[in-house]
């Protein structure tokens, strides 16, 4: 039997500095087609639903395509010629976690089923009443869709003999031959396709348990794929034909007599289930892959293998010698350029083709080869949607239009600066005092050490016990109604874990012993709901809800499911529990006069999940480095903000001056006064304005550091401001249309081939702003792209000039304090906007 093993590392020390990556035994499956000629005549289109149709060729070995009825000419979807689009293997695995990394691994290869028969194919007005109950189709699914046809594919899957295989590093190739005696295993499988919506179109894959049978004649050998010999009527199993070959160990295989013998070598039992199930379907070899969650190194990831799965970010991401430093005292928490809080089984690409999945279990998109993609996913069914759409924007919409959208932010969360900061009472009155002396815009304080702190390894870190700290917060109540009179919130932090505080002084409650007498650990969401609304009934109008990447794969759930499934949908849970704290007290707040009720709360994550906008509030990217570097730093976050905003996060932001500070005499990541100026201008044309002192705040430059770093807090801040009406009126449009405010000039100019080759080197506000910031210690000049297609010219809104040549690089000057910013001539935003400047006295 297939066998789950994990292994826990969170204390070992002195680790291999160079971990493997995610890894897999079996890299790459490839396997042949075959179809019944007497069912599937050479050409036949099926229609699906009022919207698309798909259609079968029995060309270069038969292959299917599906195409939206707008654009009947135009694939959104489609098979390789010749070759199984559908594959499944039994796989051990092996899970390594330490403290929220996860690497997950396969290990011995049980049996592989990589070639692929289609029985039938056709069209079900009925589905419910005409097909036969062994193909243990979802009924629940068939009657809660509509009576739309649906198109359901049947057939086998299995392999060839050992004669006619070859196992290969890069994977699973074939030979087209029968001819092998002997038992044999194979698999029946089904897929749907049904229309959910006018652009939405829903897929089912099921592979059913595998057959073990004995064959005693040989099969007629068959060419161009078509397997003449088939005569079975769908629901008839009494004739179970079928080839595979099965292997012990993923270095070699046995073929044996007989399928008692066979399923003893095999270490299978009759009942184990397929685990591995692969989809694998063309590509252009010039398509450009966009999406994936929230990704911090790559933008197009074409060339990739895409792991998707909820952990923690890293610390370097592959950057040295941070990276290594990070492995070495503890594992893997350096992380690689794969590792991310917020992954999505979703994409999009540049020929305006889009596909994402709908389960939650570990998945991997291999994206290595030119010509096709494939799709692993941990288990024995598939379920998702293919998308049509004409444009980037489009899609976005259509995506979020199912997985939900992000509902419209406070207004007050998007007026002015977010006061990150730490110390207690007396260290807020003091900052709010030089702020106003600075003229500063300011929204509202973030004190996430309101519960007080305690010393650890890394700095110093929270007491996650969720209660005010009286001492270091004397005054509490008086500090927010003094801050609330000149219309400044409070915000505070919290995440779903509860550490003992047997050590820390002056306690009212303990909660950690609390709930474990309860026994309401990861069980009860009630009880978490109340300690948040009482944080809000002291005056708290948000918060950070820290974590939700680490759910434990060897955690025993009160539900009773797959912790490994449950661990990608753990950080929407929590998002949804922070979500109803939200909706609850607004909905008891009702009556109350429109002026309390624009104090609406807010929550900001930095884990998510596929799910995540129909829950959260407000993203945030998390910890990077503080540093200017490509894959953890300043410019990662770029990356991530802007992949984000592809896959459905319209509003997120990073920390200004990044967060992760290492100050050891071999190894110093502390805060330059250069970076922190730099990260205020980047953030400025972001969602939120928020800063952060960073993990060791001593060693870190602040926007309270001396008058320059006042005086440029100011600026910022204004300049921030400045375009609040227009911040506005992109938030009303996210929470109807998905849309994000920062965008890759990609979902506006997708046409434009120079547009693909960009990263984190600039991005648009909405449609009208392009932004283009120093990212580079020392630099004060920058190369800004204008796209082609656009039919204004750009204006500089420091110097007034206009570029109008379009598809070049033009350098700019950009020194401290005027960052490259750009807005549409004759725009009325980019009016309104450098109008405002000059109210502000910035321009």
């Amino acid at each position: 039997m297939t066998i789950l093993k994990i292994t826990k590392k969170h204390h070992k020390h002195f680790n291999n500095p160079f971990p493997s990556s995610a890894s897999t035994t079996i890299p790459y499956i490839q396997g042949s087609l075959f179809f019944n000629s007497k069912t599937l005549s050479s050409d036949q289109t099926f229609s699906i639903g009022n919207d698309f149709h798909l259609s079968w060729s029995s060309n270069n070995g038969g292959y299917l395509s599906v195409s939206h009825n707008s654009h009947a000419n135009t694939t959104i979807w489609s098979s390789i010629p010749g070759q199984a689009f559908v594959s499944a293997a039994m796989v051990d695995t092996e899970v390594e976690e330490s403290r929220g990394s996860f690497l997950i691994k396969d290990r011995d290869v049980h049996l592989v089923c990589n070639n692929q028969i289609i029985d039938d194919i056709r069209v079900i007005n009925h589905l419910e009443h005409e097909v036969s109950e062994t193909l243990l189709l979802d009924q629940k699914m068939i009657r809660e869709e509509n009576q739309l046809p649906t198109l359901l594919i049947t057939g086998r899957l299995f392999n060839m003999t050992k004669n006619n295989r070859t196992f290969q590093k890069l994977g699973f190739q074939s030979n087209m031959h029968y001819g092998a005696k002997g038992s044999s295993v194979y698999a029946r499988y089904w897929v749907l396709f049904n229309q959910k919506t006018n652009h939405q179109l829903g897929f089912q894959v099921k592979v059913e348990k595998p057959n073990f049978i004995s064959r005693k004649h040989e099969f007629p050998t068959a060419s161009g794929g078509v397997y003449l010999g088939f005569k079975r009527r769908l629901g008839n199993i009494k004739k179970k034909l079928g080839l595979c070959w099965y292997f012990s160990r993923p270095r070699g295989f046995v073929l044996v007599s007989s399928v008692e013998e066979e399923i003893g070598n095999l270490d299978i039992s009759e009942s184990e289930e397929f685990n591995r199930v692969w989809l694998t379907y063309s590509s252009d070899e010039n398509e450009k892959f966009y999406g994936f969650g929230e990704q911090f190194s790559y933008m197009n990831f074409k060339g990739k293998r895409v792991p998707i799965f909820v952990q923690e970010q890293g610390i370097g991401r592959g950057d040295q010698p941070i990276t290594l430093a990070a492995n070495l005292v503890s594992y893997r928490a350096g992380g690689d350029w794969s590792t991310t809080y917020a992954p999505s089984p979703f994409y999009m690409t540049s020929k305006m083709r889009s596909v994402y999945l709908e389960g939650y279990e570990y998945t991997i998109f291999d994206l290595t080869k030119p010509d096709r993609v494939q799709i692993q996913v941990h288990g024995n069914s598939v379920e998702g949607r293919i998308l049509h759409g004409n444009s980037p924007c489009e899609l976005i919409e259509h995506f979020t239009e199912t997985i939900g959208r992000l509902p419209e932010l406070p207004e007050w969360i998007i007026s002015g600066a977010i006061v990150g900061m730490q110390g207690g009472t007396d260290a807020v009155r003091c900052i709010w005092d030089e702020l106003r002396t600075y003229d500063v815009p300011v929204s509202a304080f973030w004190l996430q050490d309101w519960v007080g702190q305690r010393k650890t390894l890394i700095g110093s870190q929270l007491w996650w016990n969720w209660e005010v700290d009286e001492q270091r917060y004397w005054g509490w109540k008086e500090l927010i109604k003094d801050l609330c009179t000149q219309h400044i919130k409070v915000m505070t932090y919290c995440n779903p874990c509860l550490a003992p505080a047997d050590e820390k002084p002056n306690t009212k409650r303990n909660l950690f012993e609390e709930a474990k007498q309860l026994d309401i650990l990861v069980k009860d969401a009630n009880w978490f709901k109340q300690i948040l609304l009482e944080m809000v009934e002291d005056g708290v109008r948000g918060w950070m809800a820290d974590f939700g990447e680490g759910l434990p794969v060897d955690a025993v759930l009160y539900s009773g499911e797959d912790p490994i499934s449950a661990h990608n949908r753990y950080p929407e849970l929590w998002a949804r529990i922070n979500r109803e704290v939200v909706e609850e007290w607004k909905s008891n707040n009702l009556d109350k006069k429109k002026d309390e009720q624009e104090e609406n709360l807010v929550f900001f994550m930095r884990a998510g999940y596929r799910d995540s906008p129909k829950w959260c509030m407000l993203f945030w990217e998390g910890d990077q480095m503080v540093s200017w570097q490509r894959n953890d730093g300043i410019k990662s976050s770029v990356v991530g903000l802007l992949s984000s905003g592809i896959s459905g996060y319209a509003f997120n932001h990073s920390d200004i001056g990044g967060y992760c500070t290492v100050n050891i005499p071999i190894l110093k990541y502390t805060r330059s006064q250069e970076l922190l100026l730099r990260w205020m201008e980047l953030n400025s044309f972001t969602t939120v304005f928020r800063t952060h002192e960073g993990n060791k705040p001593s060693c870190n430059s602040q926007f309270y550091s001396n008058k320059e770093t006042l005086s440029h807090f100011a600026r910022t801040a204004k300049i921030y401001a400045a375009w609040k009406f227009y911040r506005v009126q992109l938030v009303k449009e996210a929470a109807q249309k998905g849309l994000p405010i920062c965008r890759h000039l990609f979902l506006h100019y997708p046409k434009d081939e120079n547009v693909h080759q960009l990263s984190y080197e600039q991005f648009l506000v909405g449609s009208e702003f392009l932004v283009v910031p120093v990212l580079d210690k020392g630099k004060k000049k920058v190369k800004a792209y204008f796209p082609l297609g656009e039919s204004s010219s750009w204006l500089h809104i420091w110097t007034g000039k206009v570029f109008t040549k379009q598809g070049i690089d033009e350098c700019v000057d950009a020194p401290i304090g005027y960052p490259a910013v750009f807005v549409k001539v004759g725009s009325l935003v980019g009016e309104t906007f450098m109008n405002n400047l000059v109210t502000f006295g910035i321009l």
